[in-house]
């Protein structure tokens, strides 16, 4: 995601947010395949989790303030009002009082919604190089093409998805052969670990481009193993075909009105999307889910937008997906201008409730 530029200035950080997932005029949509369907991208918006990472505790009064480059240790080197006191360690550096950090909120939500609180959230604030949060993501792995006729295959390993040591996850697509296809990429879920059942549900991220690439930030309803796809639901709160730089689309898919019947949106962007960071979102209710981009209302999505006869399917528990796909029927297939590697950078993932 957009680099997290944290200043020393008693650590503050900022962040952002918004968008959404499906097939558009003909799109390949989703299929059940191998417990997942469809695919959604998301890419971030301009706020940064406000002074979450680097609050009280890192870059606040502890970490940065008093403590750590305040008159503890000198204000050289960790803190104080500007790299540790006044301008290096205070007038001389030894022992000179730098200015205390001041606290910083938690993380949370970006919507301007009002009674959201924050329930779960992914930060990624690991080293360069270390894995996602095994308590928080489980990976789906192999190249059956995922009912969308895609080209790589995914790995559950640090090669294709790692912390890059400023904050943000790193899903990286490479090509390379492995398991007959010839590129690899990650595909990573809470299923099995953690799902939800409406709120807002957010991630900050800067999306990969070009021909042939998608990258997807969606949902799937947690009784797909038992009630397959898409009677179980699919939610697509952001996907991007590279053949598409400067759109977003936002799907539902559900039983009668799936692939390329999914009731959608698109939301147009005036510079490509992977030039920055967005945050894409969903603020979903029990007969209505919202998509925004940054924070800007796009999408509305009800009962009333499905089939007659269909059944809407979204009043029970979802788990998150987020993923960089290669080719497929909807997006085509990287050509002679597509380069690798490609890169989803993601900030964070936060979900809020009321």
């Amino acid at each position: 995601m957009l680099d997290r530029l944290w200043i020393c200035f008693a650590l503050v950080v900022a962040c952002s947010s918004h968008t959404n997932n499906g097939p558009s005029g003909g799109s390949a949509g989703s299929s059940a395949d191998g417990g997942a369907a469809g695919t959604a991208a998301a890419h971030a918006g301009a706020s940064d989790a406000g002074s979450s990472v680097g609050g009280a505790t890192n870059g606040g009064a502890t970490n940065g303030g008093a403590t750590n480059g305040g008159a503890t240790n000198g204000g050289s080197v960790s803190g104080g009002s500007a790299n540790g006191g006044a301008a290096n360690g205070g007038s001389s550096g030894m022992h000179a009082a730098g200015a205390a950090g001041s606290a910083g909120a938690s993380p949370a939500c970006t919507g301007s919604t009002a009674g959201y609180k924050l329930i779960w959230s992914d930060e990624f604030n690991g080293s360069l190089g270390t894995a996602v949060d095994s308590t928080k993501w489980t990976f789906d792995v192999g190249g059956t093409g995922w009912g969308n006729n895609e080209l790589e295959y995914y790995t559950n390993g640090t090669n294709n998805a790692a912390m890059d040591g400023a904050g943000n996850l790193v899903i990286t697509a490479k090509q390379e052969s492995m398991g007959g296809k010839n590129y690899t990429s990650a595909r990573l879920k809470t299923e099995g670990i953690k799902s939800f059942t409406y709120g807002r549900v957010e991630a900050r991220m800067k999306i990969a481009q070009g021909n042939g690439i998608w990258p997807a930030f969606w949902m799937l309803g947690e009784d797909i193993a038992s009630n397959p796809w898409p009677a179980c639901g699919e939610i697509d709160i952001m996907e991007n075909i590279g053949k598409e730089p400067n759109i977003i689309h936002a799907t539902i898919h559900g039983p009668g009105y799936s692939a390329g019947e999914g009731p959608t949106k698109q939301y147009t962007l005036a510079a490509p999307v992977a030039s920055a960071f967005h945050v894409f979102a969903i603020e979903w209710e029990q007969t209505t889910i919202r998509w925004y981009v940054d924070d800007t209302l796009y999408s509305t999505k009800t009962s009333s937008d499905i089939p007659s006869s269909a059944k809407w399917v979204y009043a029970h528990p979802f788990f998150i997906i987020m993923n960089l796909a290669v080719g497929g029927g909807w997006p085509g297939n990287p050509d002679s201008t597509t380069t690798f590697p490609q890169q989803l950078q993601v900030d964070y993932v936060r979900v809020c409730q009321k």
